[in-house]
């Protein structure tokens, strides 16, 4: 049986936490399920720039193309994009994340068919929005704050739920017969029942990115030394010096022998002392490889594998795929289906708030005056604030504040 006292004071908080949350929730529910389709919107913003005519017997040869598009970019070219479509015209890349550009080049004639950035569609808005709440840096840290309560909200939630008495209507199945404000209640508590775990996995493949717990646990990676190898992007690895650099052809050459699984990439040399890497994109984590191949004689310098790489980093890498929908049609229709059970949740929780709510009150449970918090929560309470600081710091300053109002009513 549950602690009742206990139960009241849950609820006291998980209601104060999600009427404060839920404006950012609801952000976060609907531009999430838009930012799934980010892939498609750039591939039909791109595809003028990408569809070209093969209609000559002859192409320029890749190192041509290189020089052509090296011409057009004012950032260094970091890879390219192998292709073996003939209707293709050939990707070169600039920089990382946000600030990567393509330039795109036609094989048959060398034209410079056009330039990408993801900051050139409106996805990279909604972006910005599911993100930082186009806020910058404090925004991001709101995001991050939400994404705590979050946590928070679904463990306290669960146990709110949890029956007195166990039974299957209002439990597991909504009750649909005994008014609007059960309804809604209902609906509320039993998807975010159902939909808890993947609620808890998504949140997981979000926290990454964020600022405070993002920066900690990369600290954590580099500590322990369970990021990505030093040598995983060429770093300390150098060819030496011999006779002409290999091209870019017989580079190409060399990187489809290596029978690499999904989108095949030919990272270019910085310098005549760095090297040619050849490395696959593909959510089959397991078949990613990191080659590195001296640009003169195209010996191997150094192979990487997806074991190389160490657990958090793995772990990581996994979570924040699964975020973004990307392990394929499955992963993309969980998170789409994720997005849209948190979206109804919300609104269920605001339509049962405004059901319940008396005129000019706020509606907060109360809390009996006789109920302490156990060791054994305090205990709780202290390990989610070490694992989140920005709820640790945000529970502090609940602390203080109440303090201040006991000493203010005395």
């Amino acid at each position: 049986m549950k602690d009742r006292k206990l139960n009241q004071w849950l609820w006291k908080w998980h209601f104060i936490a999600g009427l404060i949350s839920l404006p950012f929730v609801l952000v976060l529910s609907v531009t999430g399920a838009m930012y799934l389709f980010n892939p498609q919107v750039e591939d039909d913003y791109k595809s003028s720039m990408t569809k070209v005519i093969n209609n000559k017997a002859s192409k320029l040869s890749y190192q041509e193309q290189w020089l052509i598009a090296k011409k057009n970019m004012k950032k260094p070219l970091n890879s390219m994009i192998v292709s073996n479509d003939n209707q293709l015209a050939t990707e070169f890349i600039a920089g990382r994340f946000s600030h990567k550009k393509s330039v795109f080049v036609d094989p048959n004639t060398g034209e410079v068919t056009g330039k990408f950035s993801p900051k050139d569609t409106w996805m990279y808005t909604i972006r910005k929005l599911h993100g930082e709440l186009l806020g910058g840096s404090f925004g991001t840290k709101i995001i991050e704050l939400i994404a705590c309560w979050m946590i928070v909200l679904i463990i306290t939630g669960l146990y709110v739920w949890w029956p007195f008495k166990r039974g299957v209507r209002g439990v597991f199945l909504p009750r649909l017969n005994e008014g609007k404000r059960t309804f809604f209640r209902d609906l509320h508590a039993v998807l975010g029942f159902w939909f808890s775990g993947l609620l808890l996995l998504t949140l997981a493949g979000g926290l990454p990115w964020t600022d405070v717990f993002g920066g900690e646990f990369k600290w954590i990676q580099k500590v322990t030394n369970t990021g990505y190898p030093k040598t995983w992007s060429g770093r300390g690895l150098t060819s030496e010096i011999e006779g002409e650099a290999l091209t870019l052809d017989k580079m190409i050459e060399i990187a489809k022998g290596q029978n690499l699984k999904g989108e095949l990439y030919v990272g270019l040399p910085k310098s005549e002392k760095s090297t040619f890497s050849v490395f696959n994109k593909t959510f089959d984590l397991d078949a990613q490889r990191m080659l590195h191949f001296d640009q003169y004689d195209g010996s191997l310098i150094k192979k990487h594998t997806w074991s190389d790489v160490g657990v958090l980093m793995r772990s990581r890498m996994w979570v924040m795929a699964f975020h973004q929908g990307q392990f394929g049609g499955w992963n993309f229709w969980i998170m789409f289906g994720v997005a849209l059970m948190l979206t109804i949740m919300s609104i269920a929780a605001i339509a049962s708030y405004i059901l319940r709510k008396q005129k000019g009150t706020w509606g907060v449970p109360k809390v009996p005056k006789t109920f302490s918090v156990s060791s054994s929560i305090i205990i709780i309470i202290g390990i989610l604030c070490v694992l989140l600081p920005l709820f640790g710091l945000s529970v502090l300053l609940i602390y203080v504040t109440t303090l201040f109002q006991r000493k203010a009513a005395q």
